[in-house]
């Protein structure tokens, strides 16, 4: 083991003390350049479909997702779970939303690796050292999914801390943030828990090191009977039928920034995301109601009732 040269690493607290530091530099809302994050969620829920999506928005090949980049750059994303076949077929329905300049854009700015079969091990000295020196100058590092890139004990927190260590310093070493995607326990996805930070499969170690911690979950039945799309002009509830299309985002761990509120996105046939609006039914009754009162408080005719076409 090598040795370490800790009074290399020490922070100068007068400076910080005395000094406005540089504003911290977020890759989008909540998540650190430079640092560990996570995007748990059941399979089949466009998890994949979501982080290729925010790499292209990264590398300035347009927002589809609506994450607000705090700035741009290289992105490289290692695809681990998915063959090449696929992975195309997801581009093209990606591309489809893009404007030939983003392509373009994406093209030049996003570095997608197909690695099934590869035998990718974080833990391999050499192959670490080789991925290090291949992302320098990167972003933004997408691993897709966690579980294919490492021989340890899933199950130990002790080892799982020793995974989180090789991806900080490859954070550290690259100045790039590390997202690594991974599936949620059977537990959490049987009682519809998908959204809590303590739903990442194996041992808790894996996500309470991570700096950041995001979930995508499905749309329950209790939620599709409240929620109105209104992006689709719809005055109905989504209902049972179609809650399958939507899935929420959510960020139950965030270090370093104020609270981020829940994203909903709706789904395609081919698994490409948008972001929607989705209003509770309850809320729109109340407000209806409230104006209904104003109406007739005022004294408005019918034709002179509040407009709530923004409602829709």
């Amino acid at each position: 083991m090598s040795k370490l040269n800790f009074g290399g690493h020490r922070v100068n607290i007068l400076e910080a003390f005395n000094n406005e530091p540089a504003p911290l530099d977020f890759i989008w809302p909540g998540f650190l350049a430079g640092t560990v994050g996570t995007l748990f969620a059941p399979g089949a829920t466009s998890k994949s479909f979501w982080a290729i999506q925010a790499a292209i928005s990264v590398s300035g090949g347009g927002d589809t997702v609506g994450i607000t980049p705090g700035g741009y750059g290289r992105c490289v994303y290692l695809a681990a779970e998915d063959p090449q076949p696929v992975l195309q077929h997801r581009l093209h329905a990606i591309g489809s939303r893009l404007s030939p300049e983003s392509r373009i854009t994406a093209d030049g700015g996003v570095d997608l690796l197909s690695l099934v079969g590869v035998g990718l091990d974080v833990g391999d000295a050499e192959q670490h050292k080789d991925l290090i020196a291949f992302c320098q100058g990167s972003r933004l590092i997408i691993i897709d999914t966690i579980s294919r890139v490492h021989r340890l004990d899933e199950n130990s927190n002790g080892e799982m801390a020793q995974l989180l260590i090789l991806l900080e310093r490859i954070a550290r070493q690259t100045g790039a943030a590390v997202l690594f995607l991974h599936h949620i326990s059977k537990f959490a996805s049987r009682d519809r828990a998908g959204g809590d930070q303590f739903a990442a499969r194996g041992a808790g170690a894996l996500t309470d090191n991570a700096r950041m911690g995001s979930a995508l979950s499905r749309m329950t039945a209790g939620e599709a009977e409240k929620l109105i799309d209104k992006t689709l002009g719809s005055v109905e509830p989504v209902g049972p039928d179609h809650s399958a299309r939507y899935v929420r985002m959510s960020i139950p761990k965030n270090n370093y920034s104020a609270p981020i509120a829940d994203r909903w996105y709706r789904r395609d046939a081919c698994g490409v995301l948008t972001p929607v609006d989705l209003t509770d039914i309850e809320k729109v009754a109340e407000i209806k109601k409230g104006a209904a009162a104003y109406a007739e408080a005022s004294g408005r005719g019918a034709g002179e009732e509040e407009d709530l076409s923004w409602l829709k």
